[in-house]
């Protein structure tokens, strides 16, 4: 038995017959084929067909933000469909086509089978269910209405992946654009100014400067090529490497990318709505405000929003109201202030919180669609100038020559 503890578990896929006699197949992780039919024979399916995936042909895949957002909505529906919280489990694990979500799923059941609340399985696995996500379905389990919760946090996993979608919509596609240029201008001024220079050094008559400078690039790229390749990587590692570790170099890449034109409004009224929609979910559940705006500063998405939350936080529990607090940050429109206002005084903060989650969400939509809109001919402007000076460059001598005969 302690063997088979430590046996790694593996996918299997089965076809079997259930008590009404109707066949069923499906795809499940276990430690070994004896394990697998024992637990086809307690959901009431006789196995008849057993056979171990191919690791060659096996998806890795990890779990994505994406998922959780579907898995919350898949089982707050389940739930609500009154499907006990097991077998709500056992369905979408098995039936999930990315083995590292089923895994994940899968195990979280056991630990459910074993005892353990949801709150607590949920929280074994910190990398994919925040404090945030916990402390909600603990909420939810305690006040007796997980369904309703379950459903609050999935809307909230889903709006918050569809602001993260658009932001990566508008800064992507530029992105993509820039690689290109860089790559066709490398390709040309490698392989095909080199052959319009062959053709040049038999002309004997002094080059035009535009010329004579992007043959002086070429040989460059050509002889240095590889310490700007070398530069760029290391440029590109050690933005990363701070990123992740440096929460000074964060801020200051966060507060300059909010001064950013077109993009800064884009990624300030992403954090908004993003303020508002979890200070929404949060205070709905019965979350205290103060601890609710712990939770909220992690869920901004810029640590310039980060911090001046966690002030509002520090000044809330002294007795300041929430208004006020918002007001001496300095970073909330007066829109968004006037409206929590009103939603602190008539006592529905959470309502008036989802609307200003609603429409900066439609103001964010609207912005990228616009920027996208905005940049297309821009972007295709600067790749044309590019690339049709690198072609004008090469065909200005012989221009010259023609108008010489």
């Amino acid at each position: 038995m302690a063997q088979s503890a430590t046996l790694k578990e593996t996918p299997f896929t089965w076809e079997g017959t259930d008590r009404k006699g109707k066949k069923q197949r499906g795809k499940l992780l276990a430690r070994s084929e004896n394990e697998l039919k024992q637990e086809l024979r307690r959901q009431g399916i006789v196995a008849t067909k057993v056979r171990k995936q191919s690791s060659l042909f096996q998806k890795k895949g990890k779990v994505s933000p994406q998922d959780i957002a579907i898995f919350s909505r898949q089982l707050a529906t389940m739930l609500t469909a009154g499907i006990p919280l097991v077998q709500a489990f056992d369905i979408i694990g098995n039936g999930h086509d990315n083995p590292a979500m089923q895994k994940l799923l899968l195990a979280i059941k056991q630990d459910i089978e074993g005892g353990t609340n949801l709150a607590d399985a949920l929280g074994k696995h910190p990398l994919y269910f925040d404090d945030l996500y916990v402390n909600l379905v603990a909420a939810g389990e305690q006040a007796g209405a997980l369904e309703t919760l379950l459903d609050k946090i999935a809307t909230y996993k889903e709006k918050t992946e569809a602001i993260k979608k658009k932001i990566k919509k508008a800064l992507t596609y530029p992105a993509a654009v820039v690689v290109v240029a860089i790559v066709v201008t490398a390709i040309l001024l490698i392989f095909v100014v080199p052959q319009f220079e062959e053709l040049f050094t038999g002309f004997g008559a002094d080059l035009p400067t535009f010329t004579r400078f992007v043959i002086d690039l070429s040989e460059f790229v050509q002889a240095r090529g590889w310490l700007i390749a070398i530069a760029l990587f290391a440029a590109g590692y050690t933005f990363v490497y701070f990123k992740k570790r440096s929460r000074t170099f964060r801020q200051a890449l966060d507060r300059m990318s909010l001064k950013i034109p077109a993009i800064g409004p884009i990624l300030e009224k992403s954090a908004i709505a993003r303020f508002a929609r979890t200070l929404s979910t949060t205070f709905a559940a019965g979350v205290p405000l103060v601890e609710a705006l712990e939770s909220v500063s992690g869920a901004t998405g810029n640590i310039i929003y980060e911090d001046a939350v966690l002030r509002m936080r520090d000044e809330v529990a002294t007795g300041t109201r929430l208004q006020r607090s918002m007001e001496n940050t300095d970073l909330f429109p007066n829109m968004v202030v006037q409206m929590i206002a009103v939603g602190e005084e008539s006592g529905s903060l959470d309502e008036m919180s989802s609307k200003v989650a609603d429409f900066y969400e439609a103001e964010v939509d609207n912005a990228v669609d616009n920027l996208s809109s905005l940049l297309e001919p821009l972007i295709m402007s600067i790749l044309g100038i590019l690339v049709g000076g690198l072609v004008v460059a090469m065909y200005l001598p012989i221009f010259q020559m023609g108008a010489v005969v």
